[in-house]
This record gives structure tokens, C-alpha cells and sequence, in this order.
């Protein structure tokens, strides 16, 4: 059992805690885990009225990046560009989704990320991408 010293820092699980995002463009409703400036893992609920478009799985993805690299409060950020990205199938309205997103390098400001978007035991969506992130 670890011991008080070596726990975790506790984290907000309100993803509006760390970005300027809001609804309708906060797609993250909470974050489950989160290593800072290492990996982090979030949920969103697809909503029972309407379809979630495949290209907001890869905006989630940044969203909880972003949440992941920020080092400074009110720091901004911008994708750079999608390296790659696999779509297996569509979310199903009323699904749950768990988005993550890791870290595999760092240039500087720019951090090349790893995600993953999956409903239960389906991935719905691979992807890396590069985030830019700092003072805007």
C-alpha cells in the first residue's frame, strides 16, 4: 500500500477546470485519470437525440491532451496537425466513451500524442497527432 507521500496529487475531474472551452464546444465531461505531462483518460456521453460526428472523437482526443500537457494556468493550445487517424465505426447515441490520450514525445511546445476512443470492448477510434501548446 503506498504510503500518503508517494499517493497521486489529486486532480478536478471537471475538464472546464482546465480548458476555455464550453458547451457546446467542451466535448470531455469528466476526466478519470490524469498523469500530468504523461497520459490521461476521460469520458463522454454521446447524447441519446443526435449522432456525434467521427471527427469530434479526434477533437476529444486534443481537448484531453491539452488537459494533459498544460503546465501553466491559461495556457492555450492548438492542434498542429493529425498524423494519422483510424475510424472503425460511428458512436451510437446514449453510448459512454473513453477517451485517452498519452504522451509519446516532446519538442519543446509541441507534443506528439497518442490517443484512443472506445465504447466497452470496441475502438471506435486510433490517432496521433501534435499539439501545440503555450502563451497565445
Amino acid at each position: 500500500m503506498p504510503s500518503a507521500s508517494e499517493e497521486e496529487p489529486l486532480f478536478n475531474p471537471d475538464p472546464a477546470h482546465y480548458l476555455p472551452h464550453r458547451y457546446p464546444f467542451l466535448f470531455l465531461d469528466r476526466i478519470l485519470e490524469l498523469e500530468q505531462g504523461v497520459r490521461g483518460v476521460a469520458r463522454k456521453g454521446v447524447g441519446a437525440t443526435r449522432g456525434f460526428p467521427q471527427i469530434l472523437m479526434i477533437e476529444c482526443v486534443a481537448q484531453l491532451a491539452g488537459i494533459v500537457v498544460a503546465q501553466e494556468e491559461g495556457e492555450g493550445g492548438f492542434m498542429a496537425s493529425i498524423d494519422h487517424a483510424e475510424f472503425s465505426a460511428p458512436p451510437d447515441a446514449g453510448e459512454i466513451l473513453t477517451v485517452s490520450a498519452r504522451v509519446i514525445k516532446s519538442f519543446g511546445r509541441l507534443f506528439m500524442i497518442e490517443g484512443t476512443v472506445s465504447s466497452g470492448a470496441d475502438q471506435l477510434l486510433s490517432v496521433q497527432l501534435t499539439l501545440g501548446v503555450g502563451k497565445l
